[in-house]
């Protein structure tokens, strides 16, 4: 994963921590993994759901509830995935990831996500605006048992 915030800890007091998941579910067409990504208007990009921790919140806690703000899912979270960093805005930021089933749910467009895709891992990674979020996509697939 990037390092280009490097040096920056979780206790940093200027480093912006955030968390996320690696969405997935089985295919309904063909039985094999699909990829949720999420569109942001105001970014113009296509990334993993993710956000901002609240004040004292557990990560795995906050990515879930990033998951279900931004996709509209409950997930059951699976392992942990590779933490990155770099730098948003000249501040070090930290976003700790994990794998995720989609258990239930539906999408609403709202101010922070206009759209969602569920992709094959293959066109999630060319979907995908920051090559860095691609990473996380082949960490998934070597991590869970999807097939």
């Amino acid at each position: 994963m990037s390092t280009s915030g490097e040096g920056a800890s979780a206790s940093d007091d200027t480093t912006v921590l955030a968390a996320g998941c690696v969405l997935w579910r089985r295919s309904p067409a063909t039985g094999g993994p699909e990829i949720c990504l999420v569109h942001r208007p105001k970014y113009d990009d296509w990334s993993h759901p993710k956000g901002k921790l609240k004040r004292g919140e557990d990560a795995l806690t906050g990515a879930l509830r990033e998951v279900a703000e931004e996709t509209g899912h409950a997930a059951a979270p699976g392992v942990e995935l590779p933490t990155d960093h770099y730098l948003a805005n000249g501040r070090p930021k930290q976003v700790r990831y994990w794998a995720a089933e989609a258990v239930s749910g539906a999408f609403a467009p709202n101010d922070e996500v206009d759209r969602v895709v569920w992709l094959s891992p293959d066109a999630a990674r060319t979907r995908l605006t920051r090559p860095r979020d691609a990473d996380l996509i082949d960490a998934l697939l070597a991590t869970e048992p999807l097939a």
